[in-house]
């Protein structure tokens, strides 16, 4: 929880990322 933010929103950003790979594979998987 630092002032800067930099790092916390890189760190969000890639967090994101991975969760919408998982749910792109999950929905092919589906379909």
């Amino acid at each position: 929880m630092g002032g800067h933010g930099g790092s916390s929103n890189f760190a969000l950003i890639v967090v994101l990322f991975i969760l919408l790979i998982i749910v792109g594979s999950s929905m092919v998987r589906g379909y």
